[in-house]
């Protein structure tokens, strides 16, 4: 995207001009070197405009994949030159060949070391053979580059690149133009909805036939074809990374409009005197799950700036204006159930609220299941591994103890490729204890396989938890008495509060620590009393590792200063009671 913007003379903004990666725009798409968002952008090329749009390759926000290739009319397939197609690249890619897109395979990186594109390029064919793709499909045209220098060429051959023409060449020659009517009555469809302050839902989509105009009447038929009249108060094209306001354009063009205020996304802005609906988008169903509710801990209030559930409500109700994949519903005791695509789709949730200033607690993930012919089924997922030799041992141990299904291994320069499918449900946790059995070494991607039944056992968390015994502020002599028994969580110095679990206990059931506990001093001193007792550096648990955590009777409390995990009953004698009534 870099090199296509600058090579078109495409005019930038002056914040970004010494950027990379131009279109990861967002903190979180930085921070995490991945694209969540998907954004609109333009480029002239021999007096051809180009409407590029820039997807996620995540299954997780497969919402925003399956939005925007509705606009488009074909794709580049970016694969990493020695990589060759990741996991991930199977789902986007046949969500494309669904709606029979044509692919033009970029080999991308042959600047590196270790570059092999002929085995990029196999391995791409063999995925579209995978993926039941035709024989017009199959027999895609193939440009290698290494982008980062602004460069690509028909041949992986380095030395005879020059610039990125060559890719632009493709563009022009394989990708069909828009297939619209401008003589046909309007049609477009809403496929990305953004809020305004000055001019409310600003709404992105392709014109599928017709001309729009600004100012002109449009009619408004939403997803269950009712219709209203509305006057269209501004009108918007992209040139480069900006919008610009414009009169008229036609069909084939991606747009920008205000003027609708209750539009939604997937429903149609149709001609006043001959509306006609365009099909509806029909997006993936959520698998995962989790509680979301008010801040109910003694530290609420201090730290968030919005915690009150009308506050949270309101903008739980207003993300699922722009985000399709998700689902929220109103569960008991002001609480709401909100479903996602995965784990990192609703983490990612999360994070953008806390950074928003919002306070709130959620609880552990749950898999959804569904009905089908009197069988209850669960959700399964496509698990690739690249792990060294030496540790695939213990991840084969460890899923297999997680009904994970092997389905293929094989072995390259000493490193190990593996293929499992795995219950959603197995994978809770795991990323984490992946990490430190791999020692950081090992690669995992996972996609969603499909519903099937699951009839296996499945036991609890094996470890219980280290809860704090009092309220107070952590004192390193407490700490140092409490090491022993587990892996904490906190330092010296931090303000906790009873009930709130401050380490990972090395047995199975939780205990109650007192870390806040100071030493006596008295005027008699032992030989030694200048020793200081060594204290291991604590675990720091982020938002994703507190998710993978936490059991069905613990929380998370996010803040927008510290993530916390806490039991959902503080007091441990009432939750003795509790246990005892139930059983």
């Amino acid at each position: 995207m870099d090199a296509l913007l600058r090579q078109s003379k495409t005019k930038l903004n002056k914040n970004v001009i010494d950027e990379t990666c131009i279109m990861d725009s967002n903190d979180l798409e930085r921070e995490r070197g991945i694209t969540i968002f998907s954004k609109n952008a333009s480029v002239v090329y021999n007096g051809t405009k180009i409407n590029i749009i820039d997807t996620p390759g995540h299954a997780d926000f497969g919402g925003e994949v399956e939005r925007v290739l509705a606009m488009a009319d074909g794709c580049l397939l970016l694969v990493d030159a020695k990589e060759g197609p990741m996991p991930q690249t199977r789902f986007v890619l046949r969500k494309a060949l669904e709606m029979k897109h044509r692919i033009i395979v970029v080999i991308n990186k042959v600047d590196k070391v270790e570059a092999r594109p002929d085995f990029a390029l196999n391995k791409t064919f063999d995925l579209f053979m995978d993926l039941g793709a035709d024989d017009h499909t199959a027999d895609f045209p193939v440009i290698y580059a290494a982008t980062r220098e602004g460069k690509a060429g028909l041949d992986s051959d380095l030395s005879k690149m020059v610039d990125i023409t060559d890719i632009f060449e493709a563009i022009i020659k394989y990708i069909p133009p828009p297939k619209g009517d401008i003589d046909k009555p309007l049609q477009m469809l809403a496929t990305t909805i953004k809020g305004d302050n000055f001019k409310g839902r600003i709404v992105t989509g392709r014109i599928s036939n017709g001309i729009i105009r600004s100012g002109q009447e449009v009619m408004h038929i939403n997803h269950l074809g009712v219709m209203k009249k509305y006057k269209l108060t501004s009108l918007y094209t992209y040139e480069g990374l900006e919008k610009k306001e414009i009169e008229e354009t036609v069909a084939g063009d991606i747009v920008a409009v205000s003027g609708i205020p209750d539009i939604n996304i997937g429903e149609t802005i149709a001609d006043p005197i001959n509306p006609i609906a365009l099909p509806l988008l029909f997006i993936d169903e959520p698998t995962v799950k989790m509680v979301f509710s008010i801040n109910d801990s003694p530290f609420a209030g201090k730290e968030g700036e919005f915690g009150s559930s009308r506050q949270i409500n309101e903008r739980l109700q207003k993300e699922l204006e722009t985000d399709m994949a998700l689902k929220v519903a109103d569960g008991p005791n002001a609480t709401w159930i909100v479903s996602g695509r995965g784990e990192l789709h609703l983490a990612i949730l999360i994070e953008r609220l806390r950074r928003e200033g919002y306070e709130f607690q959620v609880s552990s993930p749950q898999v959804i299941s569904k009905e089908e012919n009197g069988k209850k089924l669960y959700p399964f997922e496509q698990v690739y591994i690249e792990v060294p030799e030496e540790y695939s041992g213990i991840v084969i141990q460890k899923l297999g103890s997680r009904h994970g299904e092997m389905k293929e291994m094989y072995t390259e320069n000493g490193i190990v490729f593996l293929e499992f499918i795995v219950p959603t449900r197995g994978l809770f946790g795991y990323r984490g204890q992946f990490l430190t059995d791999t020692r950081g070494l090992g690669i995992i991607n996972t996609a969603f396989y499909k519903y099937l039944p699951d009839e296996k056992e499945w036991r609890p968390r094996e470890q219980g938890s280290l809860v704090a015994h009092e309220t107070g502020k952590t004192r390193l002599y407490g700490l140092v008495n409490v090491q022993d028994r587990g892996i904490l969580f906190i330092g010296s110095g931090v303000d906790v509060y009873k009930g709130q679990v401050v380490g990972q206990n090395n047995r199975s059931q939780d205990i109650s620590v007192n870390i806040c506990k100071e030493k006596q001093l008295s005027n008699m001193r032992a030989k030694n009393d200048g020793a200081t007792e060594h204290f291991d550096t604590p675990k720091t648990m982020g938002l994703e590792a507190a998710l993978e955590y936490i059991g069905e009777d613990e929380l998370v409390e996010v803040t927008p200063l510290n993530i916390r995990i806490r039991k959902k009953i503080l007091d441990e004698t009432e939750e003795r009671r509790r246990q005892k009534n139930l059983g």
